[in-house]
């Protein structure tokens, strides 16, 4: 039984340092416009890189 104990206070702190992290950090998660398939990009809203990628015709 003490092992479960430990083992579940070891997870609750630890979900709970993933929860503050959340919390604290609130930026969105980006995708790239170009990474792997620089031909396509299925941003909605191009990026500063993607337009001027464009801008020089390489896209």
């Amino acid at each position: 039984m003490n092992i479960f104990l430990v083992t579940f206070g070891f997870m609750l702190i630890v979900v709970a340092m993933m929860a503050i992290g959340v919390i604290f950090g609130r930026r969105a998660i980006k995708g790239s416009c170009g990474g792997v398939n620089k031909g396509e990009c299925v941003c909605v809203e191009k990026c500063e890189k993607r337009k001027k990628l464009e801008a020089e015709g390489h896209a």
